[in-house]
């Protein structure tokens, strides 16, 4: 089975695989289709990305994990994700509303809400796992550009237990739908 990974802000890479947060908000990137982002596969590698991480639209809580590419030219995949919830988020009043539950600042939530002219977003909570050995692999070509999912091929992954727990990701989750009115 060939396995995916979600191209994503190192910051937030590392917010989710550290559990400082477990939700993701989503536009997709200027190579999508013409729809746009689509939650594709409901568990996917986390793919931590330099190119466009913006300091400037990070929380102030996040900013401590910004950093310089560790390994350029190769890719460190820390994480296992899978999709506990998604939401297609048509309203910028709700989407504004996940502001306090993940990374992003709420004018990067409204830039990434009206980017392209289409207004929305996703919102995805996230049941992370980080992987026991993280995978290294050097990036070629294909998986350059601005898109949100990159075809790893065939890999054998081995993820430790989830960053959190169930209770944890319960009371996230009804949170984050109460702040969509859900």
């Amino acid at each position: 089975m060939t396995t995916f990974a979600l191209k994503e802000w190192d910051t937030q890479c590392q917010a989710v695989t550290t559990g400082k947060t477990a939700l993701l908000v989503r536009k997709g990137g200027i190579m999508e289709t013409h729809e746009g982002f689509e939650v594709e596969h409901r568990a996917f590698l986390l793919y931590p990305t330099f190119l466009h991480q913006n300091p400037a639209e990070l929380r102030p809580e996040f900013t401590p994990l910004l950093r310089d590419d560790p390994d350029p030219g190769q890719i460190i995949l820390p994480a296992l994700a899978e999709v506990v919830a998604v939401h297609k988020v048509e309203s910028l009043e709700q989407a504004l509303a996940l502001e306090p539950y993940q990374a992003l600042t709420a004018g990067a939530i409204e830039r990434r809400f009206h980017y392209r002219g289409r207004p929305w977003v996703h919102a995805l909570l996230l049941r992370v796992r980080p992987l026991t050995t993280s995978l290294r692999l050097p990036e070629t070509p294909q998986m350059l550009g601005c898109v949100s999912w990159v075809p790893l091929g065939e890999l054998d992954v081995q993820a430790g237990p989830p960053v959190l727990g169930d209770e944890e990701l319960g009371r996230l989750r009804t949170e984050v739908e109460g702040a969509l009115g859900v």
